[in-house]
């Protein structure tokens, strides 16, 4: 079966998952990894899907229109390139970062785990505390390869997290988290 990306976006409220997912049932497919989320009051899903070969990406488009328009959502489908590869091989790690809300946290961390060759396979992100004090928490799971030390990695985080003005630490994943 070909897979399929399924995306939805609109103001929360009751009912959108169960919309969602009964046409996909409906039209005979299955779902492999989903996210699912509000953010600021407003829900946002994404979904890899495993569809029937004979169901075109249009005619799933077509088929979830009506609970679009019913929740005002913007649904979008689009095929999955089959021969793009898996994320790199490695250890499974969490970076957690916590600190006084700023610009240019969530780039200066991708930044340096780029750079290092580590992949961000999630990334969460809240601002939480009173608004007249905001702190900024963030945590990612990624991908660190063989090649890259993980003691020089969380060292390279201590030094950014000092220029960044948050706190940061790295451990590695529990292996029962999805």
């Amino acid at each position: 079966m070909p897979h399929v990306a399924v995306t939805a976006v609109g103001a929360d409220r009751p009912g959108i998952v169960a919309a969602v997912t009964g046409v996909l049932m409906e039209q005979g497919c299955n779902l492999e990894d989903t996210s699912m989320t509000i953010l600021r009051g407003h829900f946002a899903m994404m979904l890899v899907v495993d569809a029937p070969a004979e169901l075109a990406p249009a005619a799933l488009d077509d088929a979830l229109r009506a609970p679009a328009e019913a929740l005002a959502l913007v649904i979008t489908v689009w095929p999955i390139d089959e021969s793009v590869a898996a994320p790199s091989e490695g250890d499974a790690w969490t970076v957690s970062v916590y600190g006084a809300d700023r610009p240019g946290i969530v780039h200066g961390v991708a930044s340096l785990l780029a750079q290092r060759g580590v992949n961000i396979v999630d990334l969460t992100t809240r601002v939480v505390g009173a608004p007249e004090q905001p702190v900024y928490a963030m945590v990612l799971e990624v991908i660190v390869p063989a090649t890259v030390g993980v003691a020089d990695l969380g060292a390279g985080l201590e030094r950014l997290a000092t220029d960044l003005g948050v706190e940061c630490s790295l451990h590695p994943s529990d292996a029962d988290i999805l």
